[in-house]
């Protein structure tokens, strides 16, 4: 199997704190780590990256005080296969998950109310029980571990359950799909289900209560429930950096925000109806509910999740902690396009092509780049920009040294802390690459300021898109022919890189 394995994980995750006089005190020299990715945010959807409608001062604070990447990638354009890269720091060509996988092959995965009475039916295509995550070193070395949000690698009883790639506390979404709700019926507390008060509504469901009427608030009753997920998250993550706060400790909470359907608390989508104004509602015609104020709503739900990055910090803060904890806040992906949410209304790609057909979904810049800010006010003293061009696999190598812990040598990252303490040399790669199966298959190469893209690799075609992304950032002048040694590179690069996959869905060139 194309994986690390986890047989003599002891020898590769060694502590090396110098200066530390015994196991206790080590424990405390260590940094806590924060990781918030959240869930289709665009590049520019934070105030720090020029989004002007949204407000977000929790995440622009991070920025104001730590280090924000302009040339950060996601390792993927969809949710489980970026989800994957990061926690195994192998990037598309070489990671065991490369699409979303709904593993219909138990049974009618879609069909939400057999999926409500069996929790077998949730959930994605696992990955092994030996895969080697950071979150595994960091549990082997002595960190408290803890998946808060949305998982998306393993379904319910298998090997891929977030318990079993190293972590002790799991909280939320076990299953993509069932995210299609922020007011579910039930959610997942490591291997139980919880039940919430929250009367079960079948996503894609399109019905309005009452007359019917779409410009009328209350035909969408049903859409807003008791118990909004996300606060559950919130409440269970600060809970756990409570309990961790004499110990080192890992957070991964894994926001569903802003992914559709578009569902706030109703007073923050005041707060944006009241700037934003009277607007068209969105009838669900795209498989996702519908919402009265759909540009108000999803404002009010990035606006939220910059409320729970405010209230991690501030719990941080109070426990005497926050100078020894390293938060990171970046994106799966670019932002959606689908669900009532229009991304060019809130110029949320911005720099990049707004086409929807180049965001979530596609290697194009849209798609794949995405915000990154890394805070750690004990070590950054002074807030900076850079333009070091990375990617999520470069994470697990990251956090590894940020933790002492030794790593795999086969890892496709360079760890990013000599950008993140200004201390020794940063590691350049020669190149990005990363595969994408589905709208026919898709191949990309970051070399420097050239782009390479390869689509509709399953139609049998090789031809090379080039772009000058220091002139062209929007991806729309192909210099292929006027500059074929570049090609020919990145053709070599795309043919070197990518591994046949384990899954055969996962193929490049499967034609179906």
């Amino acid at each position: 199997m194309n994986l690390y394995t986890i047989t003599g994980l002891a020898g590769i995750a060694t502590v090396a704190l110098s200066g530390c006089t015994g196991k206790k005190d080590a424990r405390l020299k260590r940094p806590n780590i924060v990781f918030i990715i959240a869930d289709d945010l665009g590049y520019s959807d934070p105030g720090c990256y020029g989004q002007t409608l949204i407000q977000t001062p929790n995440i622009d604070a991070l920025a104001a005080n730590g280090l924000r990447f302009t040339q950060y990638y996601s390792g993927s354009p969809v949710s489980a296969p970026s989800r994957c890269i990061l926690l195994t720091g192998k990037h598309s060509g070489h990671a065991f998950i490369r699409g979303n996988h709904e593993w219909s092959e138990r049974g009618d995965v879609w069909d939400y109310a057999k999926m409500e009475a069996d929790p077998s039916l949730e959930g994605q295509y696992p990955i092994p029980a030996e895969t080697v995550t950071f979150s595994k070193i960091l549990q082997h070395v002595g960190y408290k571990t803890a998946c808060v949000g949305k998982w998306g690698l393993g379904a319910p009883f298998t090997d891929g359950i977030p318990n079993k790639q190293g972590f002790d506390f799991f909280f939320g979404y076990n299953c993509q799909r069932q995210a299609h709700t922020y007011y579910p019926a039930h959610l997942w507390k490591n291997e139980s289900i919880v039940k919430l008060d929250n009367r079960f509504v079948p996503p894609r469901t399109r019905e309005l209560d009452g007359d019917g009427d779409p410009y009328r608030e209350e035909s969408y009753e049903r859409y807003n429930l008791n118990e909004y997920a996300p606060a559950l998250m919130l409440d269970e993550a600060l809970a756990f950096i409570r309990e961790s706060k004499n110990e080192p400790f890992f957070l991964h909470f894994t926001t569903t925000i802003p992914h559709v359907p578009l569902q706030a608390p109703m007073e923050w989508v005041a707060r944006y109806h009241s700037i934003i104004g009277n607007e068209e509602p969105y009838t669900g015609d795209k498989g996702y509910f519908p919402c009265r104020y759909p540009m108000a709503t999803y404002a009010a739900m990035v606006g939220y999740l910059d409320y729970q990055v405010g209230r991690m910090v501030d719990e941080l803060v109070k426990l005497g902690i926050y100078e020894n904890t390293i938060i990171f806040f970046t994106s799966d992906n670019g932002p959606v396009t689908t669900g009532g949410a229009v991304s060019s209304y809130f110029e949320n790609a911005w720099p990049f092509n707004q086409d929807p057909n180049r965001l979530k979904g596609s290697l194009y810049e849209g798609g794949i780049r995405v915000p990154m800010i890394i805070s750690w006010p004990g070590v950054i003293k002074t807030a900076g920009l850079t333009d070091h061009i990375c990617a999520s696999y470069d994470i697990f190598p990251t956090i590894c040294d940020i933790a002492g812990a030794d790593h795999p040598e086969n890892l496709d990252g360079l760890s990013l802390l000599p950008s993140i303490t200004g201390k020794g040399r940063q590691k350049k790669h020669p190149y990005l690459y990363w595969e994408y199966p589905e709208r026919r298959g898709q191949q990309a190469v970051r070399i420097d300021k050239w782009k390479g893209i390869r689509e509709n690799t399953r139609d049998g075609n090789m031809e090379i898109k080039l772009f000058d992304l220091s002139v062209d950032i929007t991806e729309e002048k192909d210099v292929s022919k006027e500059n074929p040694g570049v090609t020919e590179q990145i053709m070599a690069i795309m043919e070197k890189e990518h591994q046949k996959p384990e899954i055969d869905r996962f193929d490049l060139f499967l034609k179906k």
